[in-house]
């Protein structure tokens, strides 16, 4: 004897429900139909599983005794059925932004594997942890420090180097390569640093550890925006660099160096999350990290546990 599927997950509905009626408007069926498919389950089982009156519905001795195996039966059949889905659906991934270094180490995996990807923006770790609890996304990057939400996991998955954006009035603009300390006393403005956003808090650091004074002062008007008032400027600085914002004639970058800052990020996922691609993009991340130099490079105290020294 074969099970109809379809008649054990209608005779659920009706328990559920209590009337054949309630359970043919949620299934989108009629009352006949419905119950035809419970009749038919019941012939096939030889029981009577329901008593039926014009109160509704309750179990039959051999109802209540079915009941726990069919509720397991169709969960079965839809865990069986969500893994195939997630087998065919892309694997969903927050890289935060499309200019930062977490796109080049997607590339990468998706080129090295023929796993589909599709990569999603958010605003940042606070909107990616529930995204990430709720399922919408399979991964994400970003800056991960701190006790995160129950369930997500995180490993260091790179460090980008930072360099700084000036006129070419700015004293520094015919240098390749600035030391950290002679940042000290300058401002660097980022109007785009959001004031709880873990990029803000970096610079936060960072600007109490080397003296950068960090302006956040006036709205964005787009990136040409932010170029043109830089490379009209001879005292302002902007960290970032021009992968980063359009190229413009008045702009240069500069390295920074002794120390070197570096972004660092994280990827983040769900330990409920059960994408068959999720522990190739896994192994892909492990695989690329390089450690935290010490010596050359700088991170935020509260970083450097997650990114051990060589």
């Amino acid at each position: 004897m074969e099970l109809d599927l379809g008649a054990v997950r209608t005779f659920l509905a009706v328990v559920d429900d209590g009337h054949f009626t309630e359970a043919a408007d949620r299934l989108g069926m009629t009352q006949q139909a419905v119950s035809k498919r419970v009749a038919r389950l019941e012939s096939d089982l030889g029981v009577t599983l329901l008593n039926r009156s014009r109160a509704g519905v309750t179990l039959t001795e051999d109802g209540a005794a079915f009941l726990p195996s069919a509720r397991a039966l169709i969960s079965l059949a839809d865990q069986a059925t969500g893994m195939l889905r997630a087998r065919r659906r892309a694997l969903r991934i927050d890289a935060l932004a499309r200019d930062a270094a977490p796109i080049d180490m997607i590339r990468a995996f998706y080129e090295a594997s023929d796993v589909e990807v599709d990569i999603v923006v958010s605003r940042g770790t606070v909107s990616q942890r529930t995204t990430l609890t709720n399922g919408s996304v399979d991964a994400a990057f970003g800056r991960a420090t701190g006790i995160l939400p129950p369930g997500i996991e995180r490993i260091p998955a790179c460090l980008e180097p930072i360099h700084i954006l000036v006129g070419r009035q700015h004293r520094l603009a015919r240098r390749r390569h600035v030391p950290m300390e002679e940042l000290s006393g300058l401002t660097a403005w980022m109007p785009g640093n959001a004031r709880d956003s873990e990029w803000a808090e970096y610079y936060r650091f960072l600007s109490a550890e080397f003296g950068v004074r960090i302006d956040t002062s006036g709205p964005v008007f787009g990136r040409g925006h932010l170029m043109e008032k830089i490379g009209s400027s001879a005292e302002l600085i902007m960290f970032g660099n021009k992968r980063q914002h359009p190229v413009h004639r008045d702009v240069v970058e500069i390295s920074v160096t002794g120390p070197t800052p570096v972004y660092p990020w994280s990827l983040m996922w769900h330990e409920a999350n059960r994408h068959p691609s999720l522990p190739l993009l896994i192994a892909h991340v492990r695989e690329l990290c390089r450690p935290f130099a010490a010596r050359s490079q700088w991170l935020p105290a509260p970083d450097r546990p997650l990114f051990p020294a060589r």
